[in-house]
């Protein structure tokens, strides 16, 4: 388990990371998302040791994790912004990554070349920034840790790379109890890939939820009825938007699913569906209601 307790991260007058707390369980996929600046590479670079912290603490399974060789050893981190020894070929940063993971395996590194179709003996620097991505995910997952940290995991990929990817990181997760933290800009990138997601913004978790829980403890109705109505219509349900047009009402309700279909259908709807919620709209709305603008958080920010 990754474990941040009020974890503090400053570059000069810039706080990175204010007083930050979360809890990553072994064995899932753990998505952050927030904008530039939001703290998300900070994090991971405090996760992996690279960086120490000014404040609080990070841990893995219990121990420090800064000038921990041993715990440093059972993971590994792909940056945004990557980096091969010049005029490198992939096989020559395999012997690298051998040289300091014990469990480097050559024979998933040999599968992994193939699946991606790259020629281990190329020089990476003629790569293309996809392919780059790929080697370096190649490397990682040969390493065979128990925590496997990604920064932008998908940037540059194609969407046939992006789900060879995923379907890694899930074998990992499911084979070897492996535990993977990745980042993006993208709540639609990560909403079919994780288990748990995060949201930052300012240096700080502002949501943070299993993504199943998330998924059912809001939904998405469509009703009609005969002659006028308004929203006073649905009294006792919890209704977080009420948007109507003629006839039709579209409404956001938290609470429980085959309680407030009972209720609603006793009103002898004309038209009643339960519409799909994507992960976009659960946090639009629990995020509402902790006095957040989405749009504001997630917006394009200098770093």
């Amino acid at each position: 388990m990754i474990t941040a307790k009020d974890l503090t991260k400053k570059f000069d007058s810039f706080t990175a990371l204010n007083a930050l707390n979360c809890k990553i369980p072994e064995g899932c996929i753990y998505g952050m998302v927030g904008s530039n600046g939001a703290g998300k590479s900070t994090l991971l670079r405090l996760v992996s040791g690279i960086y120490k912290a000014d404040g609080g603490s990070v841990e893995i399974d219990g121990e420090n994790v800064y000038d921990n060789p041993k715990i440093k050893g059972r993971l590994v981190f792909v940056p945004d912004e990557l980096y091969f020894l010049p005029r490198a070929s992939l096989l020559r940063m395999a012997k690298l990554y051998s040289s300091i993971y014990e469990r480097f395996s050559y024979d998933r590194f040999k599968e992994l070349t193939a699946a991606f179709r790259l020629d281990p003996n190329a020089n990476i620097g003629t790569f293309s920034k996809g392919m780059k991505r790929q080697a370096a995910t190649i490397l990682a997952l040969s390493c065979k840790a128990d925590y496997i940290l990604f920064d932008e995991t998908f940037d540059g990929l194609d969407p046939v790379m992006r789900n060879l990817v995923k379907n890694l990181l899930y074998n990992d997760v499911m084979e070897r109890n492996a535990t993977a933290v990745i980042t993006s800009h993208s709540l639609r990138e990560l909403e079919d890939t994780c288990d748990q997601l995060s949201l930052l913004h300012k240096g700080g978790i502002i949501f943070e939820s299993d993504i199943g829980n998330l998924k059912t403890s809001l939904f998405k109705v469509q009703v009609a009825f005969e002659g006028e109505y308004d929203r006073s219509r649905f009294e006792g349900i919890e209704m977080l938007s009420f948007v109507k047009h003629g006839s039709v009402a579209s409404i956001i309700i938290r609470g429980d699913r085959e309680e407030t279909t009972a209720k609603i259908k006793a009103m002898q709807p004309i038209l009643f569906e339960i519409l799909p919620l994507s992960l976009e709209e659960v946090f639009v709305y629990e995020m509402g209601a902790l006095g957040y603008e989405f749009s504001d958080v997630l917006k394009q920010e200098v770093e």
